[in-house]
């Protein structure tokens, strides 16, 4: 199936950008440059720096028009990034190595969640508190090649199973599907995202989380371009990475909350139907955003190098990587974070 047939959720921003140029609040319209940017997952909160600068107006500034594009998964974000169906995607690391082991030369440049963003979840009161107890159990994921899978799998081999003989992943989906699968007793634990970890707690599931702390370092989800598309347009991802920089101190500014959450609910208006539990899951999206305090000085976005060493051990334990790169920091740069961090 290609993947222009499996986008979830469209939005585009001509309109607010009328709005504001109608407004006269940037003065004569400057023409604007489309990108298209994929994301895994439909929510608005998951990207809330990106619906923020797409909202505040911050995007029109560098003279971008951005196009978001919510597809099923980061293998998916990858394969729209490689089809020239966008510019910027929002995979996550494993799949990044995954994919420039394959030959695709994809470069992470902006680190969105310095913390990771999943965690193993079980039912509070099915008795498993430790990742050896799921043997020969299913582990629900998001989907079958998604970042959630090298994320489960790395845990699960370093615990001494190996997937089809000790465990099984079975995609369900994520927030409303995965409950579905967890009540149903399809599964008996998730891997999951923030978002789908409080959209499971707000059904109404009590969860609880096994993660081994030292995997509750590993990074996230980030924005990525090829390199090829890097080099020919350096003005857009200068671009891109500023207003992106703006979006998270708007944010993390707490004054801004109501009309943080305005935004998002422009991106996804389902998910801000319920005020309450969208406020929670902001916050706690923006923590995970937030550097550690080892990190915080050196900006947002920015790729400790020694975690992406971390992230390919991981992956050459578990099997998703053959061998270890030749170049790994050809897969990352770090090169724009302090210019875009400039106040």
């Amino acid at each position: 199936m290609r993947v222009s047939n499996r986008i979830v959720r469209r939005v585009t921003t001509g309109l607010a950008a009328a709005a504001i140029s109608a407004a006269g609040l940037f003065g004569s319209a400057a023409a604007q440059t489309d990108i298209t940017v994929a994301v895994p997952n439909p929510s608005a909160i998951t990207w809330a720096p990106m619906w923020a600068a797409i909202g505040e107006g911050y995007f029109e500034e560098e003279g971008l028009n951005i196009d978001v594009q919510a597809v099923d998964g980061s293998s998916q974000v990858l394969q729209a990034m490689s089809a020239g169906q966008a510019q910027i995607g929002a995979p996550g690391p494993g799949p990044v190595l995954g994919a420039r082991a394959r030959g695709i030369d994809v470069v992470f440049i902006y680190n969105l969640y310095p913390k990771s963003v999943f965690g193993l979840l079980v039912k509070s009161d099915s008795g498993y508190a430790t990742p050896t107890d799921l043997k020969g159990k299913v582990i629900g994921v998001g989907t079958a090649d998604g970042a959630e899978v090298s994320f489960a799998r790395a845990i699960l081999n370093d615990a001494g199973m190996e997937e089809g003989t000790d465990f099984t992943f079975l995609p369900v989906g994520d927030g409303g599907t995965a409950a579905v699968a967890f009540l149903r007793g399809d599964v008996d634990a998730y891997a999951g995202a923030v978002s789908d970890a409080a959209i499971l707690a707000n059904r109404g599931l009590e969860l609880t989380e096994i993660t081994p702390e030292e995997y509750l370092a590993y990074f996230g989800n980030g924005y990525a371009v090829l390199a090829d598309y890097m080099a020919e347009n350096p003005e857009v991802v200068e671009g891109f990475g500023r207003a992106l920089v703006k979006g998270m101190r708007f944010i993390s500014d707490p004054a801004n909350e109501e009309t943080a959450l305005d935004h998002m609910a422009a991106g996804n208006p389902q998910e801000g139907e319920d005020r309450a539990f969208a406020s929670a899951l902001l916050a706690a999206a923006s923590e995970r955003m937030t550097p550690t305090d080892a990190y915080i000085d050196k900006g947002f976005g920015y790729q400790p190098p020694e975690h992406w060493e971390t992230w390919q051990k991981s992956l050459l334990s578990s099997g998703d990587l053959e061998a270890p790169f030749d170049d790994l920091a050809a897969g990352y740069t770090n090169e724009m974070i302090e210019g875009w961090n400039a106040e």
